[in-house]
């Protein structure tokens, strides 16, 4: 069994737009009610994976999720008359940000030796809540081949679990066993903490992992009061590299101390807010970053267009690469559309460290795939969304006209 890392992108859906829905994330609430763009927000998403594969890397995606939801409406009873946050919610494209589909643990880690995947909850924002059947349903077509995974339904919903977005791996390479280290947050502060402690514990012991080489660590509040409403937008790891804003964790040096225990080969990249402040580092979603090893062994830091217009990171970004670090190279990708949600490359993905050999081959990009699919984006996905545009009879018509369209490319009628 050849184990790669596969980065699984959303690819984002044609009901694309800027409700502001969701508490916490500064940059929703900074664009709601602004004009979404929903062909050129796809476009984009396509692009990064394109890229990632000229790196050299293998790359999987997810299809949109069926929108508007109306069986959501019906079971609030909702109709023209009902909150307009409501409606909105049933149109959110937010299933994009696959870092929020699901918790990964490879195959590497586990008593069974199956990599398990389990969906996450979502049950904080009412936007998300209702993604997680289709997501469940997605998960266990891709990774249908039960001697290889494990896909478990959601955290029950009295803890909030809000996938990998708040769970990193460390290991010497993705084919060796690794320490997984579950972020979670305190609740009763200015925002609310996602990720619940005994979320994180349930899934741990879900997927059959060795108590010592798991750890659990608390997000600063901090960081969570200045818009970090998932850990990935302050730190991100990838094999044996943490790199991380130095105002990550509520207990920074415990938690350095704890995986250089766990994992002796981990190294700290710590970026200092005397260097970048945390509320630049949250605006540049310097740590929303796609952290990757592509076959020329070259770790390589995917960051959006907004880090090279920001001084201060920009900075920082060079004279990392000057130094002999681990982080030798850094990729600038347009995601601009996702960034104006508070989704930056890194919520646009979910790594699955697998045999490429045992996901449903309909899962994974060829050039070829994305021709088609690029052209298919280009003809079907609306140019524009307005606000006054959702619930729209004949927007939804021609929105869930385009994912029908997409799925018939692709042939995956299991989910039409």
């Amino acid at each position: 069994m050849a184990l790669h890392e596969i980065n699984f992108d959303g690819i984002v859906g044609p009901s694309h737009n800027y409700a502001g829905l969701s508490l916490g994330n500064l940059a929703a609430t900074r664009n709601a009610g602004g004009t979404s763009y929903p062909r050129a927000a796809a476009l984009q998403g396509l692009a990064k994976m394109r890229a990632n594969m000229t790196l050299g890397l293998t790359q999987g995606f997810f299809v949109p999720l069926p929108r508007p939801n109306c069986a959501w409406l019906d079971e609030l009873a909702a109709d023209a008359s009902t909150n307009r946050a409501l409606i909105a919610g049933a149109w959110s494209a937010s299933s994009m940000w696959t870092a929020n589909a699901a918790t990964v643990s490879p195959s590497p880690d586990t008593a069974d030796g199956r990599c398990h995947l389990t969906v996450a909850n979502l049950v904080t924002m009412p936007h998300r809540s209702h993604e997680w059947p289709d997501t469940l349903k997605q998960l266990r077509l891709v990774f249908a081949d039960a001697a290889h995974f494990a896909v478990h339904p959601p955290v029950p919903p009295t803890f909030g679990d809000e996938g990998a977005a708040n769970h990193m791996r460390l290991a010497p390479s993705h084919h060796e066993a690794g320490l997984e280290v579950f972020v979670y947050g305190r609740p009763g502060g200015r925002f609310p903490a996602r990720q619940h402690e005994e979320a994180s514990r349930i899934v741990a012991r879900r997927h059959r992992l060795d108590p010592e080489r798991v750890i659990f660590v608390e997000q600063a509040p901090e960081a969570i009061a200045a818009g970090a409403f998932h850990n990935d937008v302050v730190a991100v790891a990838n094999e044996s590299v943490l790199f991380t804003h130095e105002r990550a964790f509520a207990e920074p040096a415990a938690t350095y101390a704890a995986i250089a225990e766990k994992c002796p080969a981990a190294q700290v990249v710590e970026v200092p807010a005397s260097a970048v402040s945390l509320d630049e580092a949250i605006r540049s979603y310097l740590f929303n970053a796609q952290l990757v090893t592509p076959p020329d062994r070259e770790m390589t830091l995917v960051v959006p267009s907004e880090c090279r217009e920001s001084a201060p990171v920009w900075d920082w970004l060079q004279s990392m690469l000057a130094g002999n670090g681990p982080i030798r190279r850094v990729q600038v990708v347009d995601v601009r559309q996702s960034m104006a949600n508070g989704g930056g490359p890194a919520c646009l993905r979910l790594r699955v460290v697998a045999d490429p050999a045992a996901v449903d081959p309909r899962f994974l990009l060829s050039e070829a795939k994305a021709d088609k699919m690029e052209a298919l984006i280009r003809a079907h996905w609306p140019e524009q969304i307005d606000p006054g545009d959702i619930g729209s009879d004949g927007l939804a018509a021609a929105i869930r006209q385009a994912r029908a369209a997409l799925l018939d490319l692709l042939e995956i009628p299991e989910l039409a």
